[in-house]
């Protein structure tokens, strides 16, 4: 399994597709990881997932009672598998990138097991305002 981690600045083509850093590329291609798949996130960014990974976190979703309903719908019902063209591009469709507010600069952050791809200014911003914060309780005892 590959971890990603790290955090690029892309910029978005006309048609809507952003270039992988050869960094995750490389270890996107060697895991023969196409499809990926992009799906919402609720904190208003998108989620791209290696396939295992998406299959992993796709059961863990269809397993959730019924009260999750719409969480289901939001996850499942909004996921879109993309393949790597030969250039390394992803193509992130319009109702995906309109749901984020990405227009074209934006952010792909290596979150482990997947990527969250963020517009740059909603990021920076909401980056911000947690920095800003008090620290969650379950930080409180980390030592940096």
């Amino acid at each position: 399994m590959s971890v990603f981690q790290g955090a690029s600045f892309l910029s978005l083509d006309t048609k809507g597709r952003l270039s992988m850093p050869t960094r995750h590329r490389d270890a996107l291609n060697a895991a023969a990881a196409n499809p990926l798949t992009f799906t919402k996130h609720p904190h208003g960014c998108l989620m791209l997932f290696p396939r295992n990974e998406w299959e992993r976190f796709r059961e863990r979703i269809a397993a959730l009672p019924m009260q999750a309903q719409w969480w289901k719908r939001i996850f499942l019902g909004n996921a879109m598998e993309v393949e790597m063209d030969a250039s390394a591009r992803l193509l992130v469709a319009p109702e995906l990138r309109a749901a984020a507010g990405i227009s074209k600069d934006a952010v792909l952050l290596g979150m482990g097991a997947y990527f969250e791809l963020w517009d740059a200014q909603q990021y920076a911003a909401q980056e911000a305002q947690a920095m800003q914060a008090q620290m969650p309780d379950v930080l409180k005892d980390f030592s940096f």
